[in-house]
C-alpha cells in the first residue's frame, strides 16, 4: 500500500494483534514505526521488509530466467525476440537507432512529477527555456514573481512563464551543460572505478585499447579522457498513461499548455494510453524515469520492471527509489521538487551523450533484479516469515 497516514489510521487498531508486519520498503517500515510510537502502539516482534517482484510474464519477455522458460523458449531465444520486439515497436513509433527514448509510465498527476520531466526535457531541446527556480510549482506550471538576472525577461502567456535569454546567456548555458555532463561522467567513472569487475569488463568496449591503468586520480583522469563519445542522439520522451482513472485533468491541461507553447518540446513528445501490456514499451525504451514527488514511492514496481529490461533509471532521491536505484551504478538520482528539474535535465543529457554508461547502468540494474526482485525471491521471503510465525504458536 501507499505510505500514507490514512492507511495507518485504518490499521492501527489491529496492529497489536498481528504476529508479523510486512512492509515493501525500509522507509515504510520506519514511518509506520514512528507513527506507532506516537500513538503508543506496540508493534509485533516480527517486522520484515518484503519488496515486490517482477512478475514471471514480464521477466520472461525481458529475457530473464523464469518458470516459463522451456527448450523452445530459452533465455537466449527470448533475448532475440526482445530485440525483434524493440525494433518493431520503435519503428511503429517512428523512431530510429539515433533516437534515445526516455519513458515514464504511471498515472499522470503532481505526485508522479511528469510536468517536471517535461521541463527537464525542454531545457535540452530548447536552451532558451529555464524554469523559474524561485517558486515551487506544486503541480502547476503557473508561476509569477521570482528573481532573475538582468539579461532575462519574462513573458507571461496565460499564467505560464517563459524565460527569454540573450545570446550570451544561451552560450553560457551551453557551456554549463557541457561542464555538468563532464562532471556527471567523472562521478560515474569514480563510482565504477571502485569496482574491479566493472574495469575488467568495460575497458574493451568503453575506452580506447591503449588506455593504461594508472593509480589514483591519474587513473580516473586517463579513463575519462579516453571515453569514446558517440554521435549525439535525438531525445524522445514517452509519457503514460493517458486515460488512467487516477489522472488529474487540471495537471494534464498544464502539461499540454506547456507543450503547446514550446513547439520544440512537442516534436519530441510521445503519449501512450493506459495499458497492462507494458513489455513492448519497456523493450522500446532506452531510459526510465521515476520522478515521484513528496516522500516518493513506497516501492515502485515499475522501477524494477524497467531494470529487468536493462534500462538505467533516473529517479528522485526519495522513498523506496533510494532503496532500489544505486546512484551512479544502476541509475542516477536527483532531488524532488522544482530544484530537481535542472539536475534531471543534466542526467538525461549525460545518458544521451554517453551510450556506454547507459548500457552499463542498464546491465547492472538487470543483474540486481536477477539477484533480488524475481517472483521466487518474494515468495521465499514470505514463506520464511510464515514458517517463523507458525513456529511461535
Amino acid at each position: 500500500m501507499e505510505n500514507r497516514r490514512e492507511y495507518f489510521d485504518r490499521s492501527k487498531y489491529m496492529l497489536h494483534k498481528v504476529k508479523a508486519l510486512l512492509f515493501l520498503s525500509e522507509l515504510q517500515s520506519q514511518q509506520w514505526s514512528t507513527w506507532s510510537a506516537e500513538e503508543g502502539i506496540k508493534l509485533p516482534s516480527t517486522v520484515e521488509v518484503v519488496p515486490l517482484s517482477v512478475n514471471d510474464e514480464l521477466a520472461f519477455v525481458g529475457g530473464l530466467q523464469t518458470a516459463l522458460n522451456s527448450p523452445l523458449f530459452s533465455v537466449e531465444r527470448m533475448l532475440e525476440k526482445r530485440k525483434s520486439l524493440r525494433d518493431e515497436v520503435r519503428s511503429s513509433m517512428g523512431l530510429d537507432s539515433n533516437d534515445m527514448l526516455v519513458m515514464t509510465l504511471s498515472s499522470i498527476n503532481p505526485g508522479k512529477g511528469q510536468l517536471f520531466l517535461l521541463q527537464a526535457a525542454l531545457m535540452i531541446v530548447d536552451e532558451t527555456f529555464f524554469p523559474n527556480m524561485d517558486r515551487t510549482l506544486a503541480g502547476s506550471i503557473e508561476t509569477s514573481g521570482g528573481t532573475f538576472s538582468s539579461n532575462e525577461s519574462v513573458v507571461e502567456m496565460n499564467g505560464i512563464s517563459r524565460i527569454l535569454l540573450d545570446s550570451s546567456t544561451v552560450s553560457n548555458r551551453g557551456n554549463d551543460a557541457a561542464n555538468n555532463s563532464n562532471a556527471i561522467r567523472t562521478s560515474w567513472n569514480e563510482a565504477n572505478l571502485q569496482n574491479a569487475s566493472f574495469i575488467s569488463t568495460s575497458l574493451n568496449h568503453t575506452y580506447s585499447s591503449h588506455t593504461r591503468i594508472l593509480p589514483g586520480e591519474h587513473r580516473i583522469g586517463q579513463l575519462a579522457a579516453d571515453i569514446q563519445e558517440n554521435e549525439t542522439q535525438n531525445l524522445k520522451v514517452l509519457i503514460g498513461s493517458v486515460g488512467s482513472k487516477s489522472n488529474k485533468v487540471p495537471y494534464i491541461k498544464n502539461m499540454l499548455r506547456l507543450v503547446a507553447y514550446h513547439p520544440k518540446l512537442a516534436r519530441v513528445m510521445l503519449w501512450t494510453p493506459a495499458t497492462i501490456h507494458v513489455a513492448p514499451l519497456y523493450a522500446a525504451a532506452d531510459v526510465y524515469v521515476i520522478n515521484a514527488q513528496g516522500i516518493g514511492e513506497t516501492f515502485g514496481r515499475v522501477t524494477i520492471e524497467a531494470m529487468a529490461f536493462g534500462l538505467p533509471v533516473l529517479g528522485t532521491a526519495a522513498g523506496g527509489t533510494r532503496e532500489i536505484v544505486e546512484d551512479n551504478l544502476t541509475g542516477l538520482l536527483h532531488p524532488v521538487g522544482q530544484k530537481g528539474i535542472q539536475i534531471l535535465s543534466q542526467h538525461i543529457r549525460f545518458l544521451r551523450d554517453n551510450q556506454s554508461a547507459r548500457e552499463e547502468m542498464g546491465r547492472k540494474g538487470r543483474e540486481k533484479v536477477e539477484k533480488l526482485f524475481l517472483k521466487h525471491h518474494m515468495y521465499d521471503r514470505i514463506a520464511r516469515i510464515l514458517q517463523n510465525c507458525m513456529s511461535y504458536t
